[in-house]
C-alpha cells in the first residue's frame, strides 16, 4: 500500500481506517498464532535481549498479541513497565509482575485496556528504559510509524525528549502494516526497528 504526495492529518485518518478494518477481520486463532510467533522474533533482538527495563504494552482485540512476549521478558529478569491511560491522554506506568498484576479498565468513551495494579510510578518512569515498544497502525520504508492518533505515545516521545533519554524504540505489527510510506507531521520521529511475526528490520535513519 503506497501513498503519494502531500501528507495532512485527513490522510492519517483514512490510512487508520484501512488498517484497522484489516485487523479486525482477523480470526482469533490467527491473532493468537501472530503474538507466539512476534514474541519469538522480538526475543531475538539484541537490543531486548541486553534490556535491563522495557516499557511495553498489553494488546488489546485485533492488535498484534503482546502478552507472549511480556511473559517471556519477565522470565528472563527484564523489568517490564506498562502504561495506565491519564484523564488527558497521557500516560502513567506500572511494573508487570504477571497476568494477575493487570486489571481490565473501561475509559470513557475508549476501549477497555488492561493495566497494572501495581503502585503508580509517574510518567517519568519511562525514561528509565532501555528498550520502548511501540503500538501503532504501519511503519514505512524511513521507519515513520502510523499511531492510533491518541497522542499518548506523541507525549512519551515528547518526554523522552526532554529527558535527554535515547531508549531504542520498536514498533510492534503484523507483516502486511510494513507499507512504503506513510503521511508525517513536524513532531513525528522514526522508530529504531519494527518486529512482526516474520521478523524484524531495522531502519538506519533514527
Amino acid at each position: 500500500m503506497e501513498h503519494n504526495g502531500r501528507t495532512s492529518e485527513p490522510d492519517k485518518r483514512t490510512l487508520r481506517r484501512e488498517f484497522l478494518a484489516v485487523r479486525n477481520r482477523l480470526p482469533a486463532d490467527d491473532i493468537d498464532a501472530s503474538g507466539r510467533a512476534l514474541a519469538e522474533r522480538a526475543l531475538e533482538l539484541p537490543e531486548l535481549a541486553g534490556a535491563r527495563t522495557v516499557a511495553a504494552y498489553v494488546s488489546v482485540g485485533s492488535e498484534p498479541g503482546t502478552r507472549a512476549l511480556l511473559d517471556a521478558l519477565r522470565a528472563r529478569g527484564t523489568r517490564v513497565l506498562l502504561p495506565a491511560l491519564l484523564p488527558d491522554n497521557d500516560l502513567d506506568w506500572g511494573e508487570y509482575t504477571g497476568p494477575n498484576s493487570l486489571a481490565r479498565v473501561q475509559h470513557s468513551g475508549k476501549m477497555a485496556l488492561f493495566e497494572p495494579r501495581s503502585a503508580r510510578l509517574g510518567p517519568d518512569a519511562v525514561t528509565s528504559a532501555d528498550v520502548v515498544l511501540l503500538p501503532g497502525l504501519a511503519v514505512d520504508a524511513r521507519g515513520m510509524r502510523l499511531g492510533r492518533g491518541g497522542g499518548s505515545y506523541d507525549r512519551v516521545l515528547a518526554r523522552l525528549e526532554r529527558a535527554g533519554a535515547h531508549p531504542r524504540l520498536v514498533v510492534l505489527l503484523y507483516d502486511t502494516e510494513v507499507v512504503a510510506h506513510v503521511p508525517v507531521e513536524a513532531h513525528d520521529k522514526p522508530v529504531h526497528a519494527v518486529v512482526t511475526p516474520s521478523g524484524a528490520r531495522r531502519f538506519p535513519s533514527a
